[in-house]
């Protein structure tokens, strides 16, 4: 009799544990994978991918404002949320069966249902009962929103129940001013609701670099959101015609939605982690090695649930390099340093590397800045412009990072992260002839030093 009944025990079908799962399959490895809610994790259930499918329904106001500047007459232009989360929840059921069909097709058996963890080597099945030996055990279960403990709190959304609302909110308070609540501000703005972003600090979207910070903050004003910076919620109450929310001041502003984005927490409470000897940080999140690796030898972590750097790509290559280490004797380690980022906000915001205070703190820098109008508003007429920032280390001419607010910004901080992951100079970009006319061409002919 076998001592285990599989080589891999995935606790959490999301994109990581997915990942994991396929290529550990493909090295040989015997594998489960249970599920306890759909194949696919937040970010293609409720996260990344629905998310930006309603940002780009929100930009075609954008859209129909820019074309009458180009000779375009839009009439009759409506917007109906009912057929956008129909068709949005239609294209999620079909990338969950696609991630389901990629996990059948490499022989690993899902498990629909939760799963425990009893010991070092054991997996029960909360369904069933039934236990399974597993080899090594993979922890993926990501992440969930933290509401806080406040009165009226049963009243307030997070970002899970936002892809579900019946109807699109007349008006909408949204507590929490990183990614999740920024991006949500303005794709409800985007769509016509009216829109207050609450945030406890004294400027939107901490760790990112200050003009970045700045800059959206009052182009989001500019398109009508109403920020209120260094306060919080104190308590929501109904009342007829929607919700009371209460901020910290007295003030308080009504609603038909309060949502609040203020953190995520790991999911590994009631997992039995800790007393099969797993150690949690303080916030309950997996401590790991940079292996992924737990304080118990076979059981490793992955993802949103280690909270190291909550990115579903970074997930994605921390299972991909479980895997290989692992099952396909080719060790490497995922590298979490000038990973690229984006906020899909309105401007769009596109990072990667060092902030220009993070680089300062480093030593000696050279900061070359642009803002201008982008040319397709040259002839709408609306208001916006385009922030692009790049930080240099003074001493050896590498960049250290790149900032970029305005339309596609995700898309040229992709390509950008590859010459900064590479260790590219500024003369690198200095020697790349631009091509015009683009917004990214911006890139290779800064030359003005801030």
């Amino acid at each position: 009799m076998p001592e285990f009944d599989v080589d891999l025990f995935v606790i959490g079908g999301g994109s990581g544990g997915v990942r994991a799962a396929r290529i550990a399959a493909t090295h040989g490895a015997k594998v489960q994978v249970a599920e306890e809610y759909r194949v696919g994790g937040t970010c293609v259930i409720r996260g990344c991918v629905p998310k930006k499918l309603l940002v780009y329904a929100s930009r075609y106001a954008h859209e129909f404002e820019d074309a009458k500047g180009f000779g375009w007459t839009i009439e009759g232009a409506k917007f109906d949320w009912a057929t956008l989360i129909a068709n949005k929840d239609r294209e999620i059921a079909r990338l969950e069966a696609a991630y389901r069909a990629t996990l059948t097709r490499n022989k690993v058996e899902i498990v629909d249902g939760r799963a425990l963890v009893e010991d070092a080597h054991t997996v029960r099945l909360l369904k069933s009962g039934a236990k399974v030996r597993a080899k090594y055990i993979l922890v993926a279960t990501g992440g969930h929103p933290v509401l806080p403990e406040i009165p009226g709190r049963e009243l307030a959304i997070s970002s899970n129940e936002a892809f579900h609302l019946a109807e699109l909110p007349r008006r909408i308070v949204i507590q929490g001013a990183g990614y999740i609540g920024v991006e949500f501000a303005c794709l409800f703005a985007g769509l016509g609701a009216k829109v207050t972003l609450v945030h406890r600090g004294d400027e939107i979207l901490r760790g990112f670099d200050e003009e970045v910070r700045h800059h959206v903050r009052v182009e989001m004003e500019a398109r009508g959101i109403h920020v209120v910076l260094n306060h919080n919620i104190a308590a929501i109450e109904k009342i007829s015609g929607g919700l009371c929310a209460r901020f910290t001041d007295g003030n308080s502003h009504t609603a038909d939605i309060v949502m609040f984005a203020i953190g995520r927490r790991p999911n590994t409470a009631n997992m039995g982690l800790e007393a099969a000897g797993v150690a949690l940080d303080k916030k309950g999140a997996v401590a790991v090695d940079d292996n992924s690796r737990s304080s118990v030898p076979s059981i490793y972590a992955i993802g949103d649930v280690t909270d190291r750097l909550q990115l579903t790509p970074v997930a994605i290559r921390e299972g991909h390099a479980f895997a290989d280490t692992v099952f396909g004797n080719s060790p490497w380690i995922s590298n979490h340093a000038n990973v690229p980022t984006a906020v899909f906000s309105e401007p769009e915001i596109g990072v990667v590397g060092l902030t220009e205070d993070e680089a300062k703190a480093r030593g000696a820098i050279d900061v070359y800045k642009t803002m201008f109008r982008p040319m397709k508003v040259t002839l709408s007429g609306r208001a916006t412009s385009i922030l692009m920032k790049m930080v240099v280390d003074q001493k050896t001419q590498k960049v250290l990072g790149i900032h970029i607010v305005g339309e596609n910004a995700a898309e040229m901080i992709q390509l950008a992260g590859v010459a900064v992951k590479m260790g590219a100079t500024k003369a690198d970009f200095d020697n790349t002839v631009a091509l015009h006319p683009t917004t990214a061409e911006e890139l290779v002919t800064l030359r003005t030093k801030a």
